[in-house]
């Protein structure tokens, strides 16, 4: 049997599972294999580097900075999430990202990324991040806030598009023993994407974009519901917040920002025990 993470996305509402990996972290817990998308992957590549706190540091102190995540950074920049400062010189100077650590981790690592040209989801296997760093930025590229990214002749965004959580997509993969994480509560269904009529101006030349982001509600709702019988099935075990909390996109309240990551380290410590036997059952 091989293991599997796979963490879903959510851009501050990721902080849940940024609690739930140093939850793992603390237990010794790992996967052969990790599967991110947007958030998820930003907060996953960090468990398999094995740097326990580092999410919700950065989180906590940069939160309201207007590099990290603002609307001054999108005028001034045309990414909402700054690129020079989120994926430059916070993992190289402020909160330096341990290359060599993930490098040697016998953890593969993926990524979930939206090619804007096909509609799909394409899945990275990322053995480093030193040169592969694009792609981990291409996946947390939010539509409508972010630059398109192109890479290696083609254009990508948010994964969370066209895959929000890719069990099937890693079970094909070989990781047959998946834990899900999620960032929504239990039972939570999305609606249609108010802004929709937008992507038909701004993704113009990507029509298979356009579809993947007007269809998004139903491809969300049908993961969620096949998630939710695999569950019951015991074919993957899902952690996901026990109790709902209010917490925007771009969050940039301390208090509610620490309590949701507690609450996400409360919940993985709470059902670790049966976590362990479903993953050596």
């Amino acid at each position: 049997m091989t293991t599997g993470l796979v963490l879903e996305g959510g851009a501050h509402r990721a902080i849940y599972t940024a609690g739930v990996l140093d939850a793992f972290m603390e237990n010794n817990i790992t996967f052969d294999g990790v599967i991110g998308v947007s958030a998820g992957a930003i907060h996953g590549c960090a468990f398999v580097s094995g740097q326990r706190g580092r999410s919700i540091g950065y989180t906590l102190k940069y939160a309201s900075d207007k590099r990290y995540m603002s609307y001054y950074s999108l005028i001034t920049t045309g990414n909402m999430v700054g690129e020079q400062f989120c994926y430059h010189e916070l993992p190289e100077k402020l909160f330096p990202f341990d290359h060599k650590a993930f490098e040697s981790s016998p953890t593969k690592f993926y990524v979930t990324c939206s090619n804007l040209e096909t509609g799909e989801a394409e899945y990275i296997y990322c053995d480093e991040l030193r040169t592969k760093m694009p792609y981990l930025r291409a996946s947390a590229s939010m539509p409508f806030v972010s630059q398109i990214s192109h890479i290696n002749g083609k254009s990508y965004l948010d994964g969370g598009i066209s895959d929000s959580i890719p069990v099937r997509a890693f079970q094909k993969l070989g990781y047959d023993k998946c834990v899900v994480v999620q960032t929504r509560n239990a039972g939570y269904r999305k609606g249609k994407n108010k802004l929709a009529w937008l992507a038909h101006l701004v993704y113009r030349r990507y029509p298979k974009f356009i579809e993947a982001i007007t269809n998004r509600h139903v491809m969300y709702n049908k993961e969620m519901t096949d998630i939710e019988q695999m569950q019951k099935e015991g074919k993957v075990f899902v952690i996901q917040p026990s109790r709902y909390e209010k917490i925007s996109h771009t969050e940039k309240n301390p208090d509610i920002l620490r309590k949701v990551y507690e609450l996400g380290r409360a919940d993985a410590l709470a059902v670790l025990p049966r976590m362990k036997q479903f993953l050596q059952s």
